[in-house]
């Protein structure tokens, strides 16, 4: 994904290192990972050791853009397998990773990222993407004359690349959300079960709407209380005539 370049390149420059010069190192002077091979291509066309081993941050940056992540399209690749991807591809080569990855999608492998390419791994978890292309990648370091030397180095880098991919990956998945489930013993009935009367707002609101209709007209305390009374013993027996399993009304 094109947001994650930063933190790619942050990650891969913490297993690239500074300058060196190792002679079992066919890339020779080499500085950020970048060889002087390509420090000539990409930057100086004369440059020399001196110039690899002071070569600033954002030239090497300018480099892994160009002829790392975006000659492999990884900027359309999900998270996770855009840094497997990349980091193959500095470490062994931008053709060799294109057809191993190629290899895991099941397309023809010829080392181009074509259209077909990008949209089948678009369809594809992640995850085992990563798994099986980082278990690949170890395999073929391991055929190598050079692993004696830098064997241990390889193996920890694979295995913390694929850690880190498969983290990754699993930042930016979006989990369904969990369906609600009614609280048990509640069935999705309507509640027949009848409130106590005298617990009803629906009674009160009737008795308020007759005393209005009253007015004034009734002004003795104790006609009231009949009249409440009367209305609350009525609306009892209407209820239970409608509901007759009604219980515990004046409970």
């Amino acid at each position: 994904m094109l947001k994650n370049f930063d933190e790619v390149l942050h990650r891969v420059l913490a297993h690239e290192g500074g300058y060196t010069n190792h002679p079992d190192d066919p890339g020779g002077p080499t500085n950020w990972g970048i060889t002087i091979h390509d420090a000539r291509a990409y930057w100086k066309r004369d440059a020399d050791a001196d110039d690899v081993r002071a070569m600033p941050k954002e030239v090497a940056k300018r480099i892994y853009k160009s002829k790392y992540w975006d000659a492999m399209r990884c900027d359309e690749l999900p998270s996770g397998v855009d840094y497997a991807v990349m980091d193959f591809g500095v470490n062994s080569g931008v053709s060799r990773a294109l057809k191993f990855i190629e290899a895991v999608a099941g397309v023809p492998a010829d080392g181009k990222p074509d259209d077909v390419l990008v949209r089948t791994i678009a369809n594809m978890p992640a995850r085992p993407i990563i798994t099986e292309l980082c278990n690949k990648r170890l395999v073929f370091l391991k055929s190598l004359k050079t692993w004696p030397v830098f064997g241990n180095g390889w193996g920890r880098r694979v295995a913390e690349v694929k850690d880190a991919a498969l983290k990754m990956a699993d930042d930016v998945r979006v989990s369904a959300p969990a369906p609600i489930q009614a609280p048990k013993g509640k069935s999705d009935e309507p509640d027949t079960i009848t409130k106590p009367a005298v617990r009803s707002t629906t009674i009160w609101a009737q008795i308020a709407t007759v005393l209005t209709a009253l007015g004034g007209a009734v002004t003795d305390w104790r006609a009231l209380a009949v009249i409440v009374v009367a209305a609350l013993a009525g609306y009892v027996i209407w209820e239970r005539l409608k509901r007759p399993d009604i219980s515990g009304v004046f409970q």
